[in-house]
């Protein structure tokens, strides 16, 4: 796409269209009609990152007139995001479960169903325990340390260690974990679980789990930005799931419980890769646009 056809017009004459305000206005027309999922909020993140204001001074600022380098600079933020680079990645971190987490190109962007998983995990803890209890927790796939430490925010005297084979992931992971001062997370290199040993009363995991022939199909956020290391899991979409499958009943305590996030249509397939391995899975925890997201299973002892 030419810089010509994302430049931010302004009407000479017009104070409006200078303004913070009418900035906004502008970016979330141009983003609407380039087929953009929320316009608006796009609109409000990036512009309130270009000028380094929070939400409330971006609301309070609204009718200040911009100069022209403030404008440069937020039209190469709408060029990056009209290219389709996701708005967590121009500005470099993303919310999960309330918190700041740094990302990069080493990295999924944490999405918001994937906090599906946590509440899932988070319910499965308080059917065995207390919150208070000092739970040992695995996190498998780790990524940006985004299951992780949301799951040690909730648990205050929960320790656990994260996985990932991408050594720039795991120092991402443990940068995270350090600003957000969780000191509890530790963050070994390995494959899934091969790094692992020892007993967890918790084992969660966001593995790479679309189809290899699909990853061409999907949104050029996802297709042409997140790593395909931690997209594509094989011909059927299901290799990190077997390998799950086997390593977890010797790594769960007696009434430990193990969480996956599951792809679109992957729930009877899942399910039976559990089962085999001799695992107990409940019926699946539907993420907020309905959609089966969190699978959770204990061991058949």
């Amino acid at each position: 796409m030419a810089d010509a056809d994302i430049a931010i017009p302004v009407r000479p004459g017009t104070r409006d269209e200078l303004t913070i305000a009418g900035m906004r206005r502008q970016l979330a027309e141009k983003f609407r009609a380039a087929g953009l999922d929320s316009p608006e909020l796009d609109a409000r993140i990036l512009v309130a990152h270009a000028l380094a204001l929070d939400h409330a001074a971006l609301a309070a600022n609204s009718s200040r007139v911009l100069d022209a380098g403030e404008s440069n600079a937020i039209a190469a933020l709408a060029h990056r995001r009209l290219s389709r680079e996701p708005v967590a990645r121009i500005v470099g971190y993303k919310e999960f479960w309330s918190l700041k987490l740094s990302v990069d190109s080493s990295t999924l962007v944490p999405r918001p169903e994937t906090e599906t998983v946590v509440e899932a995990a988070l319910s499965a803890i308080d059917a065995t325990g207390s919150r208070s209890q000092p739970w040992r927790i695995a996190d498998l796939g780790t990524g940006s340390g985004a299951l992780l430490l949301a799951l040690l925010s909730e648990l205050p005297n929960a320790v656990g260690i994260g996985t990932d084979v991408n050594m720039n992931a795991l120092s991402l992971a443990r940068d995270n974990a350090q600003r957000l001062e969780i000191k509890r997370a530790a963050f070994v290199a390995g494959d899934m679980a091969a790094a692992l040993n020892g007993s967890f009363d918790l084992i969660v995991s966001n593995p790479p789990y679309i189809a290899s022939g699909d990853i061409a199909a999907l949104a050029p956020e996802v297709r042409d930005f997140d790593p395909r290391a931690a997209l594509d899991g094989g011909a059927d979409g299901l290799n990190f799931y077997r390998s799950i499958a086997t390593a977890t009943p010797s790594l769960l305590k007696p009434r430990g419980v193990l969480v996956v996030e599951l792809g679109a249509g992957q729930t009877k397939a899942v399910t039976a890769l559990l089962l085999q391995a001799g695992l107990a899975p409940s019926a699946p925890r539907h993420d907020l646009y309905g959609q089966p997201r969190a699978l959770a299973a204990t061991v058949s002892r």
